[in-house]
């Protein structure tokens, strides 16, 4: 039976010495020496008296040691719970209760302040630090630098990873073994990584997309990565002649097209550009492939199932589109009412099910129940539509619908029309309360660089082009709109900020 995870991923790879991590320092780390610190970790976690299945909370900054202690997590059966790294105190605590966690490691800066939060949930804590140094390594670096992998099934636990948690209590969804090894396998060969990638990675690894996706699907085909610890524009336009391949937030893109270093000559020879996490404008599309002949592949996942859509790598990279169901991965647009299944082009719930879905919520049955059918199916809260074409669109976030005066209102239709305004460079469209509809349309709106934007000229053009029912009454100008760590907009910031905008005493 061996240990699937491990072995697909990680022990396919013992002895290469071909590069696994390029450091922003120069040096690089092997296949070989990099599984020759993961395995010095996993000796030591078994010194903490830890059973396969106990839960690993990790706070840390990103490290070929962080890299390293996931690794032997996969080795030694335990369940990786990556944590974001602006999380606060009160916010740990949470996930550590929740999740039972049998060990905390943390950065040293942050021992103080969680050290209270583990012992009450006796917990064991250790430290690791950025440049690798910290309690667990002082342990790693005494053991042996080999270590036999634990036994696991394919749908035995290999992570949680927590929602963001924007509509009451974040849920740990529970990812197995075979989920994240056959997402990892599919998109290999979907978007073509081969041992000759080189992936620039900027990502954070406490997050789907830069562990599960990017981590992994280079693990998977043999390849290496420019490991850097967070997206420094310097350094991206530096090391990119060195890769082949980029994944990135929306963000990535944008702000290397607002630097004129940024060159076709300069892109040349890359091979693949891959955003995700947050909707990529169209004009981002253009722009990109004006400047460098690249069209971005974007895709669509989520916490719970990793990667279920992608724009295809031979045929068209359509704008505005998240691509069709990855192979496996079976895709329908239901009636949020009834359940029952819409005709194409019709917009509804986004269900999809497949190898990559989840196991459920950790310790929460009637949640798991009322988002993980029984025929397998995970009701995934977007709004979409597939077209003539098969093309999947994500229309929004079930959440952000606005129900005004009875009807219903997709905040993206309004904001595709909004970004198509002369001088604006993004918008959010939200529901905010009102007295007689119940809901009302509020449209926020960011200037380009630049520019001036009369909003009674842009409402104008909306109303030319929309129905009454979806015209925004207002529109609101703000610098920048607030965005989560990945890239995300945070509606639900902007939905508290204006609740009270058409509310009367």
């Amino acid at each position: 039976m061996g240990n699937p995870l491990y072995d697909r991923l990680f022990g396919i790879h013992a002895g290469k010495e071909t590069p696994f991590l390029h450091l922003p320092d120069g040096h690089t780390l092997t296949h070989a020496a990099f599984l020759d610190m993961a395995a010095r970790v996993a000796n030591a976690l078994t010194g903490y008296e830890l059973e396969p299945g106990d839960r690993v909370a990790v706070q840390v900054e990103k490290s070929p040691e962080a890299l390293a202690l996931y690794t032997a997590c996969a080795q030694t059966g335990l369940i990786f719970l990556p944590l974001n790294t602006a999380y606060t105190s009160a916010e740990l605590s949470y996930f550590i209760e929740n999740s039972g966690a049998a060990l905390v490691v943390c950065d040293a800066a942050k021992e103080t302040g969680l050290r209270p939060i583990a012992e009450a949930q006796n917990a064991r804590l250790e430290t690791l630090n950025a440049d690798g140094s910290g309690s667990l390594m002082r342990r790693a670096l005494g053991m042996l630098p080999a270590f036999e992998p634990v036994r696991r099934r394919p749908d035995d636990l290999a992570a949680f990873l927590y929602t963001s948690g924007t509509t009451g209590r974040s849920k740990g969804a529970m990812l197995t073994q075979d989920n994240l090894l056959s997402n990892a396998e599919t998109l290999v060969q979907e978007w073509r990584f081969t041992q000759d990638d080189v992936l620039l990675h900027a990502l954070p690894i406490f997050h789907t997309h830069g562990l599960f996706v990017a981590t992994n699907v280079v693990l998977a085909s043999g390849g290496s990565m420019i490991f850097l610890p967070k997206f420094d524009l310097d350094d991206i336009l530096r090391l990119m002649p060195d890769a082949t391949a980029m994944m990135g937030v929306p963000t990535f893109y944008t702000r290397l097209l607002g630097d004129d270093r940024f060159t076709g000559d300069l892109a040349r020879h890359m091979r693949l550009f891959i955003s995700g996490s947050a909707p990529l404008l169209a004009e981002t599309h253009e722009r990109f492939e004006a400047r460098t002949g690249h069209r971005i592949l974007e895709r669509y996942g989520m916490t719970e199932t990793n990667m279920n859509t992608s724009n295809p790598y031979d045929g068209e990279r359509r704008a505005g589109t998240v691509g069709f169901p990855l192979p496996d991965v079976e895709l329908k647009v239901t009636d949020p009412e009834t359940g029952e299944t819409l005709h194409q082009g019709e917009i509804g719930m986004v269900e999809v099910r497949g190898p990559n879905v989840f196991e459920g919520y950790w310790q929460m049955p009637e949640k798991t129940a009322a988002e993980l059918r029984e025929d397998g199916f995970f009701i995934t809260g977007d709004l979409g539509r597939v077209d003539e074409d098969g093309y999947v669109h994500i229309v929004g976030r079930g959440k952000d619908l606005i129900i005004s005066g009875g009807f219903n209102i997709y905040p993206k239709e309004i904001e595709l029309v909004l970004d198509d305004q002369p001088g604006v460079l993004e918008s959010a469209v939200i529901g905010v309360p009102h007295p007689d509809f119940g809901e009302t349309v509020l449209g926020i709106l960011v200037p380009a660089p630049g520019k001036t934007l009369e909003t009674d000229v842009i409402l104008a053009n909306v109303q030319n082009e929309l129905a009454r029912f979806k015209h925004p009454r207002k529109l609101i100008l703000l610098n920048e709109l607030p965005r989560n760590t990945m890239g995300k907009v945070q509606k639900n910031v902007l939905r508290d900020t204006y609740k009270d905008l058409f509310m009367t005493v």
